[in-house]
């Protein structure tokens, strides 16, 4: 809720110094995608413990991710004055994904075979 709150609404202070980075946002895009997706699948490992049905369950919380972020583009884009969508913002999005769905197989969901 906080995220998605966050994403619509815009919150500057003309009074306060700041540092313009060229393409920031698309790493906080990067940077939270990938944080939610780890934090998705830590959470199904401890809810499922076949492996068919955890597989299946993964790929809908990509599935559900990314469906998301489309969500808060076009909503950024249409209910928004002060915000608008972006095509970078959804690929950022995509690979925050499929980077963390990546590091979550090779941390968590391997299937680890004692010598």
């Amino acid at each position: 809720m906080f995220i998605t709150l966050l994403s619509l609404f815009s919150f500057s202070n003309t009074d306060l110094p700041s540092v313009k980075i060229p393409y920031i946002d698309k790493l906080v895009h990067f940077t939270f995608y990938g944080i939610a997706t780890l934090l998705g699948v830590l959470s199904l490992k401890e809810h499922f413990t076949l492996k068919k049905v955890k597989t299946v369950i993964v790929w809908y919380l990509v599935v559900v991710l990314v469906g998301y972020g489309i969500i808060i583009e076009i909503l950024q884009d249409t209910i928004t004055v002060t915000r608008s969508a972006e095509f970078l913002d959804f690929v950022a999005n995509t690979i925050g994904v499929f980077i963390g769905l990546f590091i979550a197989k090779q941390l968590f969901l391997k299937e680890r075979i004692l010598k």
